[in-house]
């Protein structure tokens, strides 16, 4: 903890090493999240009522109770622990308190829209589309942005101890 406090991780091999190879790994899950998407429904409401309702251009069936209880089984626990371990480092990052409290929010909020308005779509009303579309893009949006901040908190810490190793080298 103490490393997650002082900044210390950024200089400190092996942190940076985990660090570096998960973001790699959340990235992946990023485009896989997306591609996943789109070849499922596209960013029309009527593709998304599509999915989850049926079709019977397409000759597809509704989204069942138990599919659908399956997905929400895998997604929540998975979102849940990217989501903490993605928030909780930028916790440690230069931003304002408020802005830390905020994007930590909607980045949970978004991913709870995200796997309930496919519930809502298929149990409530199709009219619920638009929110999957939007619950999909500010989810995509969050994970984006907390990759790319923590790529760049440790890329900030890596030129710091370049910068610290060459001036005590002279």
């Amino acid at each position: 903890m103490k490393h997650m406090q002082t900044g210390g991780f950024q200089s400190h091999p092996l942190m940076r090493l985990t660090l570096l190879w998960s973001l790699l790994f959340l990235a992946g899950l990023w485009i896989t999240n997306a591609a996943m998407y789109f070849s499922r429904m596209g960013l029309t409401p009527s593709s998304v009522r599509s999915y989850y309702l049926g079709s019977a251009e397409e000759f597809s069936q509704p989204r069942s109770f138990a599919s659908l209880l399956e997905v929400s089984h895998n997604h929540l626990p998975i979102m849940g622990i990217v989501l903490l371990m993605l928030t909780h480092l930028m916790i440690f990052s230069p931003f304002s308190d408020r802005t830390k409290r905020t994007f930590i929010s909607l980045s949970f909020l978004s991913a709870l829209v995200h796997e309930a308005s496919g519930w809502l779509v298929r149990f409530v009303d199709g009219r619920f589309a638009f929110l999957k579309i939007a619950g999909f893009l500010a989810f995509q949006a969050s994970l984006a942005f907390l990759i790319l901040t923590l790529a760049l908190f440790l890329a900030r810490g890596s030129e710091s101890t370049r910068r610290a190793g060459s001036s005590r080298q002279v």
